[in-house]
C-alpha cells in the first residue's frame, strides 16, 4: 500500500506516532520521524520542539524534498500550560505543515491528529476564529490570558486546540488541489497512550462518564491504520474530512443530542 513512499511523521517516540511509524514501515514506506525524545523507530530521526519557531525552521531546513505525506501526530496533553498546548497542538503544527508544502511531492497527503475533544467546534466558532488569527510567533500567552484559558478547568486549552485544528483542516480542503495535495484529520476518542492519565486527571467526571459508556479505551493499533489510510492513495477523495475513530463515542453524543 505504501511501498516506495516516504512519509514524515511527528510524535514517533510513543503512542499513536510510534505505531503509525511501525505500520508504515511494515507496508514498505520510508519514515522520517520527528520528536522531542530520541528514538530509533524511524528510518531517519530529527529532534524538534514544535513550540519553538526556530526549532521548526531548523527542521524544515533539513527535511528532504519529495515526501509523499505528512502525519502531524505530535501533541501535548491538557495538563501542560495553556500556551504550550496551543503552540504544540495547533500553531507549531501549522508552521511545520505550511513550511513543508513547497517541499512535498505533488499528490501528497497530510493527516492531522485531532481528537474527540474537537467535537464541539460548532459551538465555539468565535473563539476558534480568534485562535486561528494567531501564529506561533504571536503572543499566545496573552491570548490564553484574555480567553481565560490559563486557569480554566477541564482542559479548555486542549479542547480549543483540537477544535481549531478540525476547522483549519476543513478550511484547507481545496487549498492545494492544483498540486493534488489533500489534508484531512483523524479524531480518536480516549486512547491508552502514555498521556491517557493526564486526560483522566484533567477531565474528572467527564472522563468517568465516558469510561462507563465505552467498552474500552482505544489502542494505538486502532488509530494507526486510519492514519495510514489517510496518507494513502485510497483516501484521495477525502478532502477536509474528520475521520472519527472513537469506539462509537461521537455517535453516542450525537444520538443523545438529537434523541435518536
Amino acid at each position: 500500500m505504501h511501498e516506495g513512499k516516504t512519509y514524515i511523521v511527528t510524535g514517533i517516540a510513543s503512542g499513536i506516532g510510534a505505531e503509525t511509524c511501525r505500520m508504515l514501515r511494515s507496508q514498505g514506506a520510508r519514515v522520517i520521524g520527528v520528536d522531542q525524545n530520541e528514538t530509533d523507530n524511524a528510518d531517519v530521526f530529527h529532534r524538534a520542539d514544535l513550540s519553538e519557531p526556530a526549532s521548526i525552521d531548523s527542521l524544515l531546513s533539513v527535511l528532504p524534498d519529495g515526501a509523499h505525506g505528512l502525519a502531524n501526530i505530535a501533541g501535548v496533553p491538557p495538563t501542560m500550560p495553556a500556551g504550550t498546548v496551543l503552540k504544540v497542538n495547533l500553531y507549531g503544527l501549522q508552521r511545520l505543515t505550511l513550511g513543508l508544502i513547497p517541499k512535498l511531492a505533488d499528490g501528497a497527503s497530510i493527516a492531522n491528529l485531532a481528537s474527540l475533544a474537537g467535537f464541539g467546534w460548532p459551538n465555539a466558532l468565535e473563539q476558534i476564529r480568534s485562535a486561528l488569527a494567531l501564529t506561533l510567533e504571536s503572543d499566545v500567552e496573552a491570548f490564553c490570558t484574555k480567553e481565560d484559558l490559563v486557569e480554566a478547568e477541564g482542559g479548555r486549552s486542549y479542547f480549543l486546540s483540537k477544535e481549531a485544528l478540525v476547522v483549519w483542516t476543513m478550511q484547507n480542503r481545496w487549498t492545494w488541489r492544483d498540486r493534488g495535495i489533500t489534508m484531512n484529520c483523524i479524531s480518536p476518542g480516549p486512547v491508552d497512550t502514555p498521556i491517557l492519565g493526564d486526560f483522566l486527571a484533567t477531565l474528572g467526571e467527564r472522563a468517568a462518564e465516558d469510561s462507563n459508556v465505552m467498552d474500552r479505551p482505544g489502542l494505538p493499533k486502532d488509530v494507526a491504520p486510519v492514519v495510514a489510510f489517510a496518507l494513502g492513495s485510497g483516501a484521495k477523495w477525502f478532502r477536509g474530512a474528520n475521520l472519527t475513530v472513537d469506539g462509537g463515542m461521537s455517535s453516542h453524543i450525537l444520538s443523545n443530542i438529537h434523541q435518536i
